[in-house]
């Protein structure tokens, strides 16, 4: 069995021990209360779910899914949670064939840090489109992973795939948000 090895993952994901935000809070829930969602890459707010671009993509439009609430396991979600988390994987997925052209996509969760999720404590599911001959020798030679644009034209694109009502952003419910 061949084996690549992203070893600027590892540093990415330990250092994630080191984050502090205000109140105990998560960078998810940290980053919303914010309000600056264009910054901070969030391209929407729903009921119970938003959806934020991953700061350190694997590929481009590399998407979160995340609930309001803070809870580390899936079956921790109500059902209304899980259903939002599910439509806002099908949504993402729509934006993303619309404004990016990919030929499939990658769809999961990490929950857990020895499953590989860097905020544990906040889970979030990932929507990575993938392209075919999108992998290369950079990350595993040169410690660098080649992304074909920056973060703020993918963000562009894919919200100007969206219909005007998903891209006007809410303030999610209070009783989720806290």
């Amino acid at each position: 069995m061949d084996r690549m090895w992203s070893p600027w993952r590892s540093a990415y994901v330990s250092g994630a021990k080191q984050r502090e935000y205000p109140d105990d809070t998560s960078l998810f829930t940290a980053l919303l209360h914010e309000e600056r969602d264009a910054q901070n890459l969030i391209l929407w707010r729903g009921d119970e779910v938003f959806v934020i671009m991953n700061r350190h993509p694997y590929n481009s439009g590399h998407l979160l899914v995340v609930p309001y609430r803070e809870v580390e396991q899936y079956d921790a979600l109500t059902t209304n949670e899980q259903q939002a988390v599910a439509a806002a994987l099908d949504r993402c997925m729509g934006w993303a064939r619309e404004a990016l052209s990919p030929d499939g996509f990658n769809v999961g969760m990490n929950l857990g840090r020895a499953a590989g999720a860097g905020i544990p404590e906040h889970l979030h599911a990932h929507v990575l489109p993938r392209w075919n001959g999108d992998t290369n020798f950079m990350p595993a030679t040169a410690e660098t992973k080649v992304l074909p644009e920056d973060l703020q034209t993918t963000y562009d694109k894919l919200r100007a795939v969206m219909p005007p009502s998903a891209r006007a952003s809410t303030r999610p419910p209070s009783s989720t948000a806290e």
